[in-house]
């Protein structure tokens, strides 16, 4: 019996060469075998040449669409600042390109839904995933399977804090937040679309959908042109209601990003703290994590499931549906915040 060959590694072409690439080349390298990426377009062509050398990519371009003419690709992976999303998308998806597109789809809800309808509308489009891959941290992938198999029974109160230091001056009057992603503080839309937009798309994942109930932000930091603290309230289908809290000045907090997260339920409670996951009820257990590696992996994770669903033709989980739930929440945000 001869067996049938291996389909072709997916030939793929990244957009952009910022910060944030290196977590995405990363995740595209461990499926080596399975997919490849072939070259890499930036404006920055030092920066582009940089990130091709790095992880050894072949062919560099100061202008996405040139890659896209000269390059025989099967997908594209969108990693551009958002303002650039939706055009991007639209050229790869005249192109007949698989999409693959960071978080978010569009600066703005209605721009989004228009660029959606419009790939939809698009009979040669390739399919389209967003990249939200907060979801996919092993810890959260963990917590979900616990509440499918009824681990605290019902939820009926939910807490997720996000409190950091980020925008405290350090010992040199750096602000840590901001040497780590300097792109922030120029942002109109800052904590809420940039930060909060994957907790709670996770809140989705993991509770169901949300009706946002309250929203109140603030804006603190001289060095930050849009939002540096929120609070919010959800109500979840089921009438549960949903507390979210983030603040980037918070003094005696690390500087980096950890999600605290208390899930109250009819049988039991589930806690997330820094790199340990618990199940607090009958049958209690524990599980701790290696916090570096858990966002490496959430980057992978994200993009195994677009290779996944594009060999398999199954639904994303992430899809421009599902991400357009979570976009209207925030754009319901910044209306009442």
């Amino acid at each position: 019996m001869i067996s049938a060959a291996a389909p072709a590694p997916l030939r793929v072409g990244v957009v952009g060469a910022g910060w944030v690439t290196q977590f995405h080349l990363a995740g595209w390298q461990r499926l080596a075998g399975r997919a490849e990426v072939v070259a890499i377009a930036d404006p920055d062509l030092d920066r582009a040449r940089a990130r091709a050398a790095e992880f050894g990519i072949g062919q560099v371009f100061a202008r996405v669409e040139d890659m896209l003419v000269s390059m025989a690709l099967d997908a594209v992976d969108v990693a551009a600042p958002r303002e650039f999303h939706a055009g991007i998308v639209r050229r790869a998806a005249a192109c007949g390109l698989a999409v693959l597109c960071q978080k978010p789809l569009a600066p703005t809800f209605d721009e989004a839904a228009a660029l959606v309808r419009e790939v939809q509308e698009t009979r040669s489009a390739g399919r389209l995933m967003v990249h939200e891959n907060w979801r996919f941290r092993p810890y959260y992938r963990d917590l979900a399977s616990w509440l499918s198999q009824g681990a605290i029974g019902e939820v009926v109160q939910a807490q997720m804090t996000l409190f950091t230091s980020g925008l405290v001056p350090d010992a040199d009057g750096r602000l840590p937040a901001l040497e780590r992603q300097p792109f922030i503080a120029t942002l109109d839309r800052a904590l809420v679309m940039e930060i909060l937009i994957h907790q709670i798309d996770t809140l989705r994942y993991l509770l169901g959908e949300l009706a946002l109930k309250h929203a109140r932000l603030g804006h603190a930091s001289p060095a930050m042109a849009g939002e540096d603290r929120a609070f919010m309230s959800f109500e979840t289908t089921g009438g549960a209601p949903v507390a979210l809290m983030a603040n980037l000045s918070v003094h005696g907090r690390a500087p980096t990003q950890n999600d605290r997260l208390t899930l109250v339920g009819t049988r039991g409670t589930i806690e997330l703290e820094g790199d340990t996951l618990r199940c607090l009820a009958p049958e209690s257990r524990e599980l701790r994590y290696d916090m570096p590696t858990c966002y490496l992996d959430s980057y992978a994770g994200s993009i195994a499931h677009f290779v996944d669903r594009l060999r398999d033709g199954g639904a994303f989980e992430t899809s421009p549906e599902d991400n357009l739930l979570t976009l209207g929440l925030v754009e319901q945000i910044y209306a009442r915040g």
